[in-house]
Order: structure tokens, then sequence, then C-alpha cells
């Protein structure tokens, strides 16, 4: 039996927000597990409720949570550590670039 998969992108940019439930369903996601996401302070909409908008750089943060949960079987708690530590890193990563100090 063939079976085919459809991968669709989603492109934010500032000017353009998805409610709640659009934005789960670009995440793949249940619209109950970007609340969870809120809830824990991982991922913080643009506008609060009712009207929950949320754009690209929270897109991309949900699916960075989802494939750091299957890569390593994490918690949200887990994950909250990784997330914090991967973004200090990247903030280091640009003093760095900023510094002249770029590592190859």
């Amino acid at each position: 039996m063939n079976t085919t998969t459809v991968t669709l992108g989603v492109c934010l940019v500032d000017e353009h927000r998805l409610d709640l439930d659009a934005f789960a369903a670009a995440c793949g996601t249940p619209a109950d597990f970007v609340r969870l996401l809120v809830d824990e302070g991982l991922v913080q909409p643009a506008a609060e409720q009712p009207g929950w908008r949320f754009g690209g750089e929270e897109l991309a943060r949900v699916r960075r949570i989802r494939r750091l949960q299957q890569a390593f079987e994490a918690n949200l708690q887990s994950v909250a550590v990784m997330l914090d530590l991967l973004d200090e890193i990247e903030r280091l990563r640009a003093q760095l670039r900023r510094a002249g100090l770029d590592a190859p």
C-alpha cells in the first residue's frame, strides 16, 4: 500500500499572528498542549486571553520543544532547562560574533 506524507510550511512575520487553534494546527499539536506550554511559561502569546495570538518565534519554539521531548523523552521541566541552556549558548555565540571572536 502506498502512502503519501504531506508537509505544510508556515511562515509568519510580525504583522501576521495566529489564533490558538490555527497556531496549534501549524505546530501539529492539540490546543490543550499549547495552553499547557503557556501555563508553564515556555511560550508567550503576543496577546492575552481570550484572544491569544502567536507569531513565528513561538511557532519555532513549540517545534523545538516537541523535538526535544521526542529526542530525549523529556518532560516539560527538563525541556525548560534545555531551552534555557540553548538560549544561553545562542546569546554567548552572538556576543562572541560581535566581539569578532566567533569560532569556526
